[in-house]
């Protein structure tokens, strides 16, 4: 059953940022509330109280909520109108369906003097003779009853034939009364009944309790399965009877039909734990000592074979946000196994690797997690080696060029043989840059070349 509490109140104050001394409005409608408690403390400011639709039996802890306005206890268990005089603000009453039985009860609501309207249809005081016109004349300052206006007229009626009409209100409360008091006293001989059937259904599911490290589990399914089906059909036949059986509407035929759907729905989960674990274990290995193939996690993966470093990466999607405590990396010598969330994800290798060489992070873009296996036959080489490998093959493709280059350079005129006037006498001013050229070794061409020609038209190379 609910009860008020502080998280309660504050998860429906969210439209004032979950403060509660504050609070005006507060709606508790179809909580299961079984007692009104703590609002008069937390709640001092409250205007507008909405309850609705739950089990409260009685009005109290209310009468320090001076600023309140409205009030709405519709469809509760309440049978008396009482603890209201300290709400000095309270404008409108709404106990709309509801047991209350006294009609003279009301009377408390006289100190009430800005009460303007009041709901009282759907009690069996509204059945009384005469309902309306009481009420009238004992609440004064009303402008509207059960959604219609007080006329003036109506007022002195009611207010001239009131002693008549209280005599008749205070016979049929006193019938009231004792019809009350005899479907209490049948309520109470049930409940002893109901207490020994909640007992024998509790031995019931105690007489074969269903062991899960059982070695012969498929047979402990089918018990399991035989127990689930009695179960079911035994609550079945319980819930027919329950809900085609007679009674009346009475604040225990309220708490009653609730009790048992409460009793229906414990049973309900305690038979979903039940099949939670009868759930066979998933086989990672056989008895031959294969590995499996295993995706329960239903992870998207991928698994490359890197060559140039001579090892195996696998990029498993994981949840992008997940924390990665609830990730568990197992790397064997033929197979990988992760844990994701206590769910296994396997993958069987295709060459054996190095489970203490291997490395495991996550992607901080995507969040994947990737892992790197060396493998075991091979040598592992890096990608600069491979580089200069590289260059030096290509150097030495191209060291004949070269030579042959220089060996083009080298096909000059001799100078000692050229027939052109030196140009360099005639120009005084560039002895020292002349000096320094001719400091310079000079190139000899050899005659031992075979390529070599000796052309005397070909001017010289200064």
């Amino acid at each position: 059953m609910g009860r008020i509490t502080e998280d309660l109140i504050r998860r429906n104050a969210e439209h004032n940022d979950c403060i509660i001394f504050s609070l005006e409005e507060l709606s508790l409608h179809q909580q299961e509330i079984e007692r009104l408690e703590h609002i008069d403390k937390w709640c001092r400011d409250l205007k507008i109280l909405y309850l609705q639709n739950n089990l409260i039996g009685k009005i109290e802890n209310v009468s320090k909520l001076k600023k309140l306005e409205y009030l709405n206890l519709a469809l509760n268990n309440i049978e008396k109108i009482e603890n209201l005089e300290g709400c000095e603000g309270l404008t409108k009453l709404d106990l709309t369906v509801n047991f209350i039985g006294e009609l003279s009860s009301i009377k408390t609501l006289q100190r009430n003097i800005h009460l303007k309207e009041l709901f009282l249809m759907g009690n069996p005081c509204a059945d009384f003779d005469g309902y309306r016109q009481f009420v009238v004349a004992t609440l004064q300052q009303l402008k509207w009853l059960d959604g219609k206006e007080i006329e003036r007229s109506e007022r002195i009626q009611a207010l001239q034939n009131f002693p008549v009409i209280e005599q008749q209100i205070r016979e049929q409360e006193k019938a009231y009364c004792l019809r009350r008091a005899k479907d209490k006293e049948e309520a109470l001989k049930n409940l002893p009944e109901e207490d020994k059937n909640e007992a024998e259904g509790r031995s019931y599911e105690g007489q074969s309790p269903f062991s899960v490290e059982s070695k012969d589990h498929v047979q402990a399914l089918e018990v399991q399965e035989g127990e689930c089906n009695q179960k079911k059909f035994k609550d079945s036949e319980d819930d027919f009877e329950f809900w085609n059986k007679p009674s009346l509407f009475t604040p225990e035929s309220r708490l009653e039909t609730l009790r048992h759907m409460e009793k229906q729905r414990k049973d309900q989960e305690k038979l979903s734990e039940k099949k939670k674990k009868v759930k066979p274990p998933r086989i990672l290995i056989t008895k031959d000592g294969k590995a499996l193939n295993v995706n329960d996690p239903k992870l998207d993966f991928s698994l490359k074979d890197d060559e140039k470093h001579n090892q195996f990466i696998l990029d498993l999607a994981v949840y992008r946000y997940m924390d990665t405590s609830l990730i568990d990396v197992d790397v064997q010598p033929m197979y990988v196994r992760v844990m994701v969330k206590g769910k296994p994800f396997q993958l069987v290798l295709p060459a054996e690797v190095k489970p203490d060489s291997s490395s495991a992070k996550r992607s901080q873009t995507t969040g994947h997690l990737v892992i790197c296996m060396p493998k075991v036959d091979g040598i592992i080489t890096g990608w600069r080696p491979t580089s200069k490998s590289g260059k030096s093959t290509v150097d030495s493709r191209r060291e004949p060029t070269n030579q042959r280059s220089k060996q083009i350079e080298k096909l000059e005129v001799d100078p000692s043989k050229r027939s052109i006037p030196d140009v360099a006498n005639i120009v005084q001013e560039k002895k020292h840059r002349l000096q320094r050229v001719r400091a310079e070794p000079k190139i000899i061409p050899s005659e031992e070349n075979p390529d070599f020609e000796d052309n005397p038209e070909v001017p010289p190379l200064i």
